[in-house]
């Protein structure tokens, strides 16, 4: 995910869509489940600091994070990739 390019964030599709590019290069480099969920987690942890959501489903994944402890954020990073891997 281009996290230079913060336009991205303004669309949930959009965001979704790169988020899934970005998955599927992990994965075509060999990257183990366990390492994309991590990679996501630690995109979150960033996310939910350093941006500002730009729409109600950002927002509501911020909310989430922050109400969240550290295995509840695990959890969620592994719901979101699972979520844009079954999201056609």
């Amino acid at each position: 995910m281009d996290l230079n390019n913060f336009e991205t964030l303004k669309d949930w599709e959009k965001w979704k869509k790169t988020l899934r590019t970005a998955v599927n290069i992990g994965e075509a480099a060999g990257l183990s489940k366990k390492t994309i969920d991590n990679i996501a987690y630690r995109v979150g942890n960033f996310l939910s600091t350093a941006v500002d959501p730009e729409n109600r489903e950002e927002r509501v994944l911020q909310e989430l994070w922050k109400a969240g402890n550290d295995d509840d954020r695990k959890t969620l990073a592994k719901l979101i990739v699972k979520m844009i891997e079954t999201d056609k």
